[in-house]
């Protein structure tokens, strides 16, 4: 019997996720974690990106999340997501709307709070683009 760890995705929307797993990889905030069972204790923040979830049944499953933050205990990660969305429920219609917008306000604003919330939104936009290629390239391959 293969050694997990128990994953629990949470967001202000609800509760995403619950169950173990082999491995779970996620954006933190300098570059892509790796977690297997008996990890080190870590706290770090998440940038928006990919977060994925290795089961004990072999498959691999994928979570858009917008940032928040990560804890890791030896038996047990916790995902605290400001939103947290399974990555097949992405709009990519939606998304690549939401970029072309962050970027006409990034070429038109001149405050610095709207520009810092005009890059805001492209960087989300983005992840949410790179979580759904990153799946459509699996589905491929």
């Amino acid at each position: 019997m293969a050694m997990t760890i128990h994953v629990d995705i949470v967001s202000a929307e609800g509760h995403i996720h619950s169950g173990t797993a082999l491995m779970v990889f996620a954006p933190a905030e300098m570059g892509e974690v790796g977690i297997a069972p008996r990890h080190a204790p870590l706290i770090t923040r998440l940038q928006p990106g990919d977060v994925r979830v290795q089961t004990e049944a072999g498959s691999v499953e994928h979570f858009y999340v917008s940032g928040g933050m990560l804890e890791v205990q030896p038996h047990v990660v916790t995902v605290l997501a400001d939103t947290a969305i399974r990555a097949h429920d992405l709009d990519e219609a939606a998304a690549l709307d939401a970029k072309r917008r962050a970027e006409d306000a990034l070429a038109g604003q001149t405050a610095e709070l709207e520009y810092a919330k005009a890059q805001a939104e492209l960087a989300e936009a983005i992840a949410q683009l790179r979580t759904l290629d990153k799946l459509r390239k699996l589905k491929r391959g």
